[in-house]
């Protein structure tokens, strides 16, 4: 079973600076060098209306369907994350495409299955990253899955495709 090894909370300060610099490569028209692995998410703010810009890395981009798989690494307590939940209807730029899309909360079993899919195709990006959300997993698939028990994640579907 994932163990919680410390809390996270999302950014604040000058580490919320470091962590949306790669929004200046969007906003100077370079957001395709960056890959299909991060991508910019534009929502709409719960509280204000006004449109939200963050950028994340992708879990997994699904060619045929045009899908992007997010995951809520600060989990709930991030801005974007309660934006997404609050209006569903978001734009995704990534490798130079621009798509709007629904964001589409996934199951525990389907984050879990996303997870074991991720950790097997980027094992050392996997370690990393479960230990920088603040968990410690074996490695067995048995317990990568069941950090989707813990972590939210999102299929970010264009919109038209009958989401």
């Amino acid at each position: 079973m994932p163990e919680i090894v410390k809390e996270v909370s999302p950014p604040h300060g000058f580490s919320r600076l470091a962590f949306r610099a790669p929004l200046w490569f969007y906003r100077l028209g370079m957001g395709r060098l960056l890959g299909r692995r991060i991508m910019k998410l534009t929502h709409t703010g719960r509280k204000s209306g006004l449109p939200r810009h963050t950028v994340l890395e992708v879990v997994r981009y699904d060619r045929p369907s045009n899908t992007y798989y997010i995951a809520a690494g600060f989990g709930k307590r991030s801005d974007w994350y309660q934006n997404i939940m609050a209006d569903p209807h978001v734009e995704v730029d990534s490798a130079g495409q621009h798509n709007q899309a629904i964001a589409v909360p996934l199951s525990a079993d389907e984050t879990g299955n996303e997870l074991v899919d991720y950790a097997h195709r980027h094992p050392a990006a996997f370690k990393e990253l479960a230990n920088f959300m603040g968990y410690r997993v074996d490695g067995t698939d048995a317990d990568i899955h069941a950090l989707g028990n813990f972590l939210h994640m999102f299929a970010l579907k264009p919109v038209g495709s009958g989401s």
